[in-house]
């Protein structure tokens, strides 16, 4: 199949490129899992909420990701592929979700924080505000959950933030705007100072 057909063949698999394009196309998207692998991961992570159940989906999603890679960057207009990404690994823990609907779950509120380079001071002064956080994001509705997640934990701008969970660049600003307050509320901070 040549390059050309593998463009108009939505179903592409990327083994079926010449051996120029495929090696081309297979460093790109090892750039893309170096440069992504931990906002995934950690995406995957605080939706879960435990290491073994985060590292499945990310290793998911990368497959995924790499089956339709050759068609993502084609269709991106050269808009970078991290949202893209986060929604794959949305689908797939809503996927997980609905899956494991009917078996008992370890709550949020029981997982370790990720492992962050701080030192140990840091990491205990800030567990108990952490935990307090995870705990309230509980209480949000998953969409805004979602969007605090992205934009806090992953640091991703509204923008990238509208374009993985498909919504308006004014919707998710509102939608970050409203989950911070009502997050506030819950933990009873005044949003004011």
């Amino acid at each position: 199949m040549s390059e050309e057909q593998a463009k108009k063949d939505t179903s592409f698999e990327p083994s079926n490129l010449d051996p120029a394009a495929k090696a081309e196309l297979d460093k790109a998207f090892e750039e893309l899992y170096r440069t992504h692998l931990r906002d995934v991961y950690s995406y995957a992570y605080y939706k879960v909420g435990n290491q073994h159940d985060a590292e499945d989906l990310t290793e998911q999603a990368f497959l995924q990701a790499y089956r339709h890679f050759d068609r993502a960057r084609r269709e991106s207009d050269g808009r970078p592929l991290r949202p893209w990404l986060i929604r794959i690994a949305h689908n797939l823990a809503s996927n997980y979700y609905r899956d494991r609907a009917r078996r008992p779950q370890t709550p949020l509120e029981s997982a370790d924080p990720i492992p962050a380079r701080h030192g140990t001071e840091a990491i205990a002064e800030g567990r108990e505000e952490l935990r307090q956080v995870m705990e309230n994001l509980q209480h949000l509705p998953d969409d805004r959950r979602e969007a605090l997640i992205m934009r806090f934990a992953l640091g991703m701008d509204n923008r990238e933030i509208a374009r993985a969970l498909g919504r308006t660049d004014g919707a998710t600003k509102v939608l970050i705007h409203r989950a911070i307050k009502q997050l506030q509320e819950e933990m009873g901070v005044d949003g004011d100072d």
